[in-house]
């Protein structure tokens, strides 16, 4: 008999990813922040997949990218809403929930972000322009939102960056952006729709918060998700897959990407001198300059070696 439950617990789909959650441990915890448990994030992991039977149909292969994400990004994936790990047919994505964000924005300790949701009920007044505003005093009531809403505050700066978007208006956006169809997280449940609307008016805010590498990456992701698309962080960028697969039908489509224009001279001379700033700072590397100028436009030969040249001697050794 004992023999017989041993075999069943060795086939087991929870048990065997279980196992192999043991033998990545290592490479989690190298990658995890200094503040964050390799044992904590297994076990996070191994509950979503046991309580999620659409996450045990995935490839393993995904699942544990996806988990490689969550932790490079430093963000928790399951109960806590810091991000999802969210089945699509056979393959796993890792989606960065609104409070990620709001607690990357926070580790930086430059700026604050919040979002709310708005009931009918609720006693709500807001306004924009060079005197914003923003007060809410949840009701009773209960039901469906009819609006959500992002605040950020810079640290010591005087207003705050407000963004109120209607539910109307949040399904549009869905509808416009959805690359992965009826089977997108939003479309699953009411709730799942109310944190996706307050990622989506979170997202518009901090295109005017300070920024920082884990939060920039956690943004990329974010798009990539919502676009169908795999992204793997590699050191400090994200690489986005070109193949797109359409989750209701299964096909994959690989589009070309249109070509980068060149980047002018009178574009490049109005630029360096910038540029050379932050190298000779120590603030950026002439490679990272480089590759940011690169997703944008084309450089020629003669406009990377002059970003080369600015080389310091502090900044000599990083560029080796």
């Amino acid at each position: 008999m004992s023999n017989d439950i041993r075999t069943q617990q060795s086939a087991s789909p929870v048990a065997s990813f279980s196992k192999v959650l043991d033998r990545m441990k290592p490479q989690i915890a190298l990658a995890l922040p200094k503040h964050m448990s390799a044992d904590r994030m297994a076990r996070l992991a191994l509950t979503a997949f046991s309580t999620t039977p659409a996450l045990q149909k995935c490839r393993t292969d995904s699942i544990l990218a996806s988990l490689m994400t969550a932790t490079q990004l430093g963000l928790e994936p399951g109960i806590n809403g810091q991000g999802y790990l969210i089945p699509y047919k056979d393959t796993c994505t890792f989606v960065p929930g609104w409070k990620g964000l709001v607690d990357l924005v926070s580790r930086a300790g430059r700026a604050t972000v919040w979002t709310g949701a708005v009931f009918a009920g609720d006693q709500f007044d807001y306004q924009l322009g060079d005197e914003p505003f923003c007060r809410h005093k949840p009701g009773d009531s209960e039901g469906n939102f009819t609006h959500v809403y992002a605040i950020g505050r810079v640290k010591d700066a005087q207003m705050p960056v407000i963004e109120v978007w209607t539910k109307g208006k949040v399904r549009k956006h869905l509808d416009q952006y959805n690359k992965v169809g009826s089977r997108h997280y939003a479309l699953q449940s009411e709730n799942n729709f109310e944190m996706y609307a307050r990622k989506v008016a979170l997202l518009q805010v901090l295109k005017y918060m300070p920024s920082s590498i884990e939060l920039a990456n956690a943004i990329t992701v974010s798009h990539a998700a919502e676009a169908g698309q795999s992204a793997v962080i590699e050191g400090d960028f994200v690489t986005v897959s070109n193949e797109t697969v359409d989750q209701d039908t299964g096909e994959i489509t690989h589009p070309t990407a249109p070509a980068l224009p060149a980047y002018t001279d009178e574009q490049f001379a109005k630029n360096l001198a910038g540029w050379r700033g932050l190298i000779e700072s120590g603030r950026k590397t002439a490679s990272e300059i480089i590759a940011m100028v690169s997703s944008k436009a084309t450089l020629n030969d003669d406009q990377i070696a002059m970003i080369q040249a600015t080389v310091t001697p502090e900044t000599k050794g990083v560029e080796q």
